[in-house]
């Protein structure tokens, strides 16, 4: 492995890695796997009491990437203004679809997932596996927005859910 090309990453830094959503660096370390010595960024995600080692090398390779802009925030917060477009497709497929959205890392594509699963108090009930989507979708968007505006997820969770409201008012 070389180490020619020094990574973006640093410990104390806040990352986005696709299938489990906002993460800190925890250290970088080496580790000897398989007789092949690895560097390895430690990533802990603290609110699923969860460790992560991802090899230095592999990282942008596998999506993960540093925290949207505010730019992008502000985007995505637009974007669960729209009017929510849910396809005619049976419903297995676009649950696939919103879990490949979701998984992708994407904040735009995780509030759009938000945005075509929301419900209004006053619509029909969602279904276990659609209420599974629509937290995790909202758990991910809530957590990033709350990192990058700087750490508190109760006023990033008030933030989102105002945008919601205010349209389906």
């Amino acid at each position: 492995m070389s180490k020619t090309k020094k990574s973006e990453f640093r410990p104390d830094d806040y990352v986005v890695y696709p299938a489990h959503g906002v993460g800190q660096i925890v250290s970088i370390e080496e580790q000897e796997i398989a007789g092949i010595t690895l560097e390895l960024f430690v990533i802990s995600f603290e609110k699923d009491k969860m460790t992560l080692r991802v090899p230095t090398n592999k990282a942008t390779e596998i999506g993960m990437r540093g925290l949207s802009s505010p730019d992008v925030v502000s985007k995505a917060m637009s974007t669960l203004k729209g009017k929510a477009k849910v396809k005619r497709a049976m419903w297995s497929r676009r649950a696939q679809e919103y879990e490949q959205k979701i998984n992708s890392g994407d904040l735009i594509a995780i509030a759009e997932v938000v945005r075509d699963l929301h419900r209004s108090d006053d619509q029909r009930e969602q279904s276990y596996s659609e209420r599974q989507l629509y937290e995790a979708a909202l758990e991910r968007l809530t957590r990033e927005v709350a990192a990058v505006s700087g750490g508190d997820e109760v006023l990033a969770a008030r933030k989102v859910d105002e945008v919601l409201v205010s349209r389906a008012a």
